[in-house]
């Protein structure tokens, strides 16, 4: 089967002409529709009449035989030099519902056309090399990026930060197998040395990089936010600290004892980064079957979580948990110094968010550096592990291992071994992406 005829998912090819309203749906000011593939040109000339030049924006009168479409602007991208990597039209319309169902059937009228699958224009710009899969991994993440820390997270892997870095890897190993490949193909020469004298070193200096990428949190950890479970006994204050920390009212509040029974989560931002509420049933002997289950589930968050903050007896507090004085405005503090805070009044509520920011640069990756997500992680440590065979004295172990090394690197860029994730992946976008 010719490459360019390989099936595409379901229900197409990459040889097919495609089209989706890229941009959000109607009403709005414009709306963008975007064709890709090789008869995308042929449909503008036969909306426009005429084929503008390439790269100019140019007003143009959308038709359909006599009827009037629309007036828009309109481009196009030649490839390989365009998006996708194949012929790029843009049709910039007025954003109303009608103008945009007109012309999208319109061009589903022409033949050889048909709607784009969700994230089919990118996963033709990484099946033409437009860009590789941990940018593809990117700019997925960044369609879904909620807070500032996934943002900058998503923009650096789309940009290709991880990639470079694979690229310097791949030089190094490359250049360690080529010397050991060299080692082999002269071995039966007594005046050759087998490898270089720093070879074991340059290995073990990897494999410690490799290391200390995969001791770095994980790129999911943006997603899940950090747990922070708030915890104390009945009416300590519990659901109203959460809901002022959340800036609503997401649980009930009572002066009765015992008004939180199960759980409820909500996440919130701080500065970019993301957290994982838990209000929890306050802890004591239970007074009913129902309640009991409450407490129980309120031990097991406890017990999973990153940080807790208690607002019970300093003598009752969790290990590590970071003790609060609740109700400041109407109990005094004890002698003992923790941090005094007030629901009501906001009392050192400001305090209590600068050390929850200052708690999660142990769980979150740290601005500016590349974090790896969980496949990225397992080829990483695929890599890592095979490379301690590398160091073998048998000439034919170390080659092996250092080509199963390298295959693992082209995973991570989609050289090799990812078809089985690449629907799965361009799942995740949207129809016009």
């Amino acid at each position: 089967m010719d490459a360019d005829a390989r099936p595409d998912g379901e229900g197409g090819a990459l040889n097919d002409t495609i089209y989706a309203l890229s941009s959000g749906a109607p009403p709005a000011a414009i709306a963008v529709v975007r064709i890709s593939g090789g008869r995308a040109e042929a449909a503008l000339e036969a909306l426009a009449g005429r084929l503008p030049g390439p790269r100019v924006a140019t007003l143009a009168t959308l038709r359909e035989g006599d009827e009037l479409l629309d007036e828009a602007l309109v481009l196009r991208f030649s490839g390989p030099a365009s998006a996708t990597g194949e012929d790029v039209v843009e049709l910039h319309l007025h954003g109303g519902r009608s103008v945009v169902a007109a012309v999208l059937a319109a061009l589903g009228r022409m033949a050889g056309l048909r709607e784009a699958r969700p994230g089919e224009f990118t996963r033709r710009a990484f099946e033409h090399g437009r860009i590789d899969l941990a940018e593809a991994e990117g700019l997925a993440d960044l369609l879904e990026a909620e807070t500032e820390g996934q943002r900058r997270q998503a923009l650096a892997l789309a940009g290709g930060a991880l990639s470079r870095k694979v690229a310097e890897w791949q030089e190094q190993l490359l250049a360690l197998s080529a010397e050991v490949e060299a080692a082999l193909d002269f071995s039966d020469e007594d005046d050759v040395e087998p490898l270089s004298a720093d070879f074991g070193a340059r290995l073990v200096a990897f494999r410690g990089e490799l290391a200390s990428w995969l001791a770095r949190p994980p790129a999911e950890r943006l997603k899940d936010g950090l747990r922070v479970v708030i915890a104390g006994p009945p009416n300590a204050g519990k659901s109203s600290l959460f809901n002022v920390l959340l800036g609503r009212d997401a649980a009930i509040t009572s002066p009765l004892p015992g008004t939180t029974r199960d759980l409820i989560e909500a996440p919130v931002s701080f500065e970019g980064r993301p957290f994982l509420l838990i209000d929890t049933a306050g802890l004591r002997e239970a007074a009913d079957e129902l309640e009991g289950i409450g407490i129980a589930r309120a031990q097991a968050s406890a017990a999973a979580a990153d940080l807790i903050l208690w607002l019970g007896p300093p003598g009752e507090a969790p290990e590590q948990a970071v003790r609060l004085h609740p109700k400041a405005d109407l109990i005094p503090a004890p002698a003992d110094s923790v941090l005094c805070v007030s629901a009501m009044t906001g009392e050192n509520i400001d305090a209590l968010i600068r050390l929850l920011i200052q708690h999660s640069a142990r769980f979150l990756p740290v601005e500016g550096e590349v974090a790896l997500n969980t496949r990225h992680r397992t080829l990483l440590i695929s890599c890592r592990d095979v490379l301690e065979e590398a160091g073998s004295t048998d000439l034919l172990i170390a080659a092996e291992a250092l080509r199963r090394g390298l295959a693992s690197l082209d995973a991570v860029t989609g050289k090799a071994g990812v078809e089985h994730m690449l629907d799965a992946l361009f799942g995740r976008f949207c129809i016009g992406k």
